[in-house]
């Protein structure tokens, strides 16, 4: 006797092919529309959108009026907008696939799965494409906000957008990998929770420390979600980053597909999980090497002028610096944010450290050398107190004997100064889209609630 499909729909497939895996998509999907954590998390994306955008909106036009220039819509709108999908992924999306990976386990629906032949990666590989696309709706809202933008006469870049919206899936995937692999690994969806955020609290933790001590942290901290997220919101696309993200993706989908194997030993299954970490990390110690990116902003605010570039591509041999400044040194974080981290994507055989004995430097004020920026190259060395990007490459410039690129016509970008009341935002955000969430679960979720 052969067991039926979800809602009486036919028997089940037997096999490994194509039918088998429409199968477990289509009973996937019913569970999601069945899942009250979908819906709670599209019901809170509209008001989280919702505030975002306006505050934005209303800023921007505050900025305008003061006949502000170099103004970025990607900077002043975009980065805070999506910023909720960053929140949403961290405190609402776990949830959801760990209810898609964990449910089966608590209905008994795993057994059925099992007997289809199908191999646990395929399992999970179907399961997190089911929560990807319920990501996807869940981000209308913000796409919605781009066409409310355009809609009031704002200016859009297509390049920038992508980098953001592509950076915000990526963010998600890690978390859905996240959540399937505590899933599995837990015997309980409220352990999953629990093993999930204190992953997350443990970036912040990794971040915290990488503010304070720097080196070893800081490295490591720059492939943190969080850091992630804010190189795609500032427009640059980083090879490393993508590849990592994507690795670690995988990997989390790669624990759950070895704890969804019942029957397997615990010691064999720990074994095969640390045999996977293990091949991650050689993986993810060789993406690091890799150097390329693109700054998909339409301000270029990631890079130096072209002709600077030129100039410092120019310089083959390897070039290091090393900087006396703690941590938390205001003078440090804007000597990395403004000119060193443009620079490690113009040089690839850049060397940088830091040197310091406190993370605030209060104490280290008074003590010789503190605040110098020295050069090596080439057998000769230079120092410096400047900081500021115009004294950072006259230091290289004059150590490497490259000459100061010549004054070359290059467009300005002078931002797009906009100002517009958002009308119909707050209607939109707090009502259209909660009163149509709510009228979705409860047509839409009632009858897949009877079916599977």
């Amino acid at each position: 006797m052969r067991l039926r499909r979800a809602g009486g729909r036919g028997p089940l497939p037997n096999g490994r092919g194509s039918e088998a895996f429409r199968w477990l998509l289509d009973k996937e999907w019913r569970g999601l529309l069945a899942s009250i954590s979908w819906w709670i998390l599209l019901l809170l994306m509209g008001p989280l959108v919702g505030v975002s955008f306006i505050s934005a909106m209303n800023t921007y036009a505050e900025v305008s009026a003061g006949e502000g220039e170099a103004l970025s819509p990607l900077i002043g709108v975009w980065a805070p907008t999506f910023s909720a999908c960053e929140l949403a992924a961290v405190f609402l999306l776990p949830f959801v696939a760990i209810r898609i990976v964990a449910g089966d386990r608590q209905s008994g629906a795993l057994k059925l799965e099992l007997q289809r032949g199908m191999s646990p990666l395929v399992r999970i590989a179907a399961k997190a494409l089911v929560v990807l696309g319920g990501w996807l709706i869940a981000m209308l809202p913000p796409v919605s906000a781009i066409l409310l933008w355009k809609f009031y006469g704002g200016s859009t870049y297509a390049p920038e957008l992508a980098t953001l919206i592509g950076g915000h899936i990526i963010n998600a995937g890690l978390t859905i990998a996240l959540g399937a692999a505590a899933a599995s690994v837990t015997e309980h969806p409220s352990t999953a929770a629990i093993v999930t955020l204190s992953v997350t609290v443990g970036t912040w933790i990794i971040n915290f420390f990488a503010a304070i001590q720097g080196g070893f942290w800081e490295r490591v901290a720059a492939y943190t979600p969080a850091a992630i997220v804010a190189d795609f919101q500032h427009g640059l696309l980083k090879l490393d980053t993508v590849l990592i993200a994507l690795v670690l993706t995988l990997m989390g989908l790669g624990l759950a597909a070895i704890w969804q194997v019942l029957g397997k030993p615990v010691r064999r299954r720990l074994y095969d999980s640390a045999g996977l970490v293990a091949i991650a990390v050689v993986v993810i110690f060789g993406c690091t090497f890799a150097r390329a990116s693109w700054d998909t902003s339409e301000s270029r605010g990631n890079s130096f002028p072209r002709a600077d570039e030129r100039a410092l591509r120019s310089i083959h041999e390897p070039l290091k610096i090393v900087v006396h400044l703690a941590p938390e040194d205001p003078r440090r974080v804007d000597l990395e944010g403004h000119t060193l981290s443009k620079l490690r994507r113009v040089m690839p055989r850049l060397d940088v450290e830091y040197v310091a004995s406190s993370s605030t430097g209060l104490f280290e004020q008074t003590k010789a050398g503190y605040g110098e920026v020295w050069y090596y190259y080439g057998g000769r060395s230079s120092s410096s107190r400047v900081v500021t990007v115009e004294g950072v490459l006259e230091s290289i410039y004059d150590i490497t004997n490259v000459s100061l690129p010549k004054d070359v016509t290059e467009p300005v970008y002078r931002g797009h100064p906009f100002s517009a009341p958002p009308t119909g935002a707050a209607a939109i955000f707090y009502v259209v889209w909660p009163v149509l969430t709510l009228l979705g679960a409860l047509l839409v979720r009632r009858r897949y609630q009877q079916s599977i």
